[in-house]
């Protein structure tokens, strides 16, 4: 039982750690909460994963990862938009030069007439040209297709992702309200003991005056009862702060004061391991993540494929406009020409084909890694099935332990009961009676602490199956 104790405070330390992930609420987000610390919040299991699961940073985290991926699937299509790009340019030439000049310098240099060109053809308007261009292109490839359904995948693998999050998430929490009630059971029992042991010296100091034992049997009583004492507040407090730790983990108010509603009361099942690995085996999230990535790798081996042998259409077409008096008017068409195009290109590199190539060497690293991951996935099922077996197994020990503990319970319950008549009729010692008490708090104990095994092991099954098991499993 201690042992079990211990690894329930540890779980708490850890759960401190997870606490980086949650979110306190604040004064108008509380979902019910009282408005002050007069009365304890009553809190089910299934409220507490429900308050976890809202303000947990780390889920929100999550989320929005998957919002990212999410959105880039929804318009994963935008490859095939054509891009438009519009300008417009306005130009002067350092040097003045006319489509005349062009023609006549040559001319009139070959001639030597020493002609200067009349002063109306070096005017400053003919410096200046307008240039406008309206352009859309658009490149084809299959390999497109291929990035799209890889995008596809990106996304499905995001909500596994998102799922094994939160499910871990629900299964700590859940860890964590059985523990506390199996701290507060535990309690309960010390606190039976305690009682027990003030009525006893309460009893024999009454027996001490009216001569029926003697002092050394009083002092046995009252020291036993002092030394309970200590104990059983330390306990108290402990589970206290526990509780106000677990509330701080959900995502509450600091000092808010909580109640648990709920019993270890765990829902025995007759298990057979290969039956229920071979129907929910590979319903594991780590399974159905790594299946995930084998395809997203293979369809990006099949788009990097398709780029090397296949060719790239592009499409292209512009209107480039050019006024060709600025001086004019702008809305004459006359003094407009169009200096665009329409291009259909069909490009294929064909040294993306060669085995030295980057292009076929990054496709030699997709291969590879796709086998990596095709050896993480059998390791992983290998892995899984042991672990579905070992469960089963700690299962069906628990739930022998159970059963044994309630013989054991009634036994020791019959041996108290003996004891206690025997020591109020003087024929069995203090001694005794606390060996009594002792064997039945341990009877009762050891059951609870079993029935909490039975109810973690069975959480941690349902996680690595992905599955809520119920009694139609056989």
């Amino acid at each position: 039982m201690k042992r079990n104790i211990m690894i329930f405070r540890k779980m708490f330390l850890l759960a401190v750690i997870f606490t980086s992930g949650t979110t306190v609420l604040s004064a108008q987000d509380t979902g019910g909460l009282p408005a002050d610390n007069s009365q304890p919040l009553i809190l089910t299991v299934e409220q507490a994963v429900a308050y976890a699961t809202k303000n947990s940073r780390t889920l929100r985290s999550a989320e929005i990862d998957l919002a990212i991926k999410e959105r880039a699937d929804k318009y994963s299509w935008n490859v095939f938009v054509p891009t438009v790009s519009v300008s417009g340019t306005m130009n002067r030439a350092n040097e003045y030069s006319t489509t005349y000049a062009d023609l006549l310098n040559p001319l009139y240099k070959a001639l030597n007439a020493g002609f200067q060109l009349p002063d109306s053809y070096n005017k400053e308007s003919d410096r200046w040209s307008a240039v406008g261009n309206l352009g859309v292109s658009l490149n084809l490839s299959l390999a497109l297709i291929e990035n799209i359904r890889a995008t596809h995948a990106g996304y499905e693998a995001g909500r596994i992702t998102w799922d094994q999050t939160v499910k871990q998430n629900e299964q700590n929490v859940r860890k964590l309200f059985y523990g506390l009630l199996l701290q507060q059971e535990n309690l309960k029992v010390l606190e039976d003991t305690l009682e027990n042991a003030r009525q006893r010296a309460k009893q024999a100091e009454i027996n001490f005056k009216n001569g029926q034992v003697p002092e050394l049997s009083m002092l046995q009583a009252q020291v036993t009862y002092e030394n309970q004492r200590p104990t059983v507040d330390k306990e108290r407090q402990s589970v206290s702060q526990q509780l106000d730790t677990f509330a701080f983990i959900l995502g509450m108010p600091v000092g808010t004061k909580i109640q648990l509603d709920g019993k270890i009361d765990p829902e025995f099942l007759t298990l057979n391991a290969d039956q229920v690995y071979r129907h929910y085996g590979e319903s594991n999230l780590d399974i159905a993540s790594l299946k995930k990535n084998i395809g997203i790798l293979k369809m990006q081996l099949n788009a990097l494929n398709l780029k090397s042998y296949t060719p790239a259409l592009a499409l292209s077409w512009s209107s480039q406009p050019y006024l060709s008096d600025i001086t004019g008017s702008w809305s004459n068409s006359d003094n407009w020409f169009d200096n665009g195009n329409l291009s259909v290109t069909m490009a294929w590199t064909l040294s993306d084909m060669l085995p030295f190539s980057a292009n076929r060497q990054s496709a030699k690293d997709i291969q590879d890694n796709i086998r990596k991951l095709e050896i993480s996935l059998e390791n992983t099922r290998q892995n899984n099935e042991l672990e579905v077996r070992k469960t089963v197994d700690r299962l069906e020990q628990a739930h022998q332990a159970i059963l044994s503990n309630e013989r054991n319970i009634k036994l020791a319950q019959r041996s108290y009961d003996m004891t206690s008549v025997a020591y109020r009729n003087g024929t069995k010692e203090l001694l005794d009676l606390r060996d009594a008490e002792t064997q039945l708090n341990q009877a009762k104990l050891g059951a609870l602490n079993e029935q909490y095994n039975y109810m973690s092991y069975m959480l941690d099954l349902e996680y690595m199956l992905n599955t809520h098991l119920t009694g139609d499993v056989k």
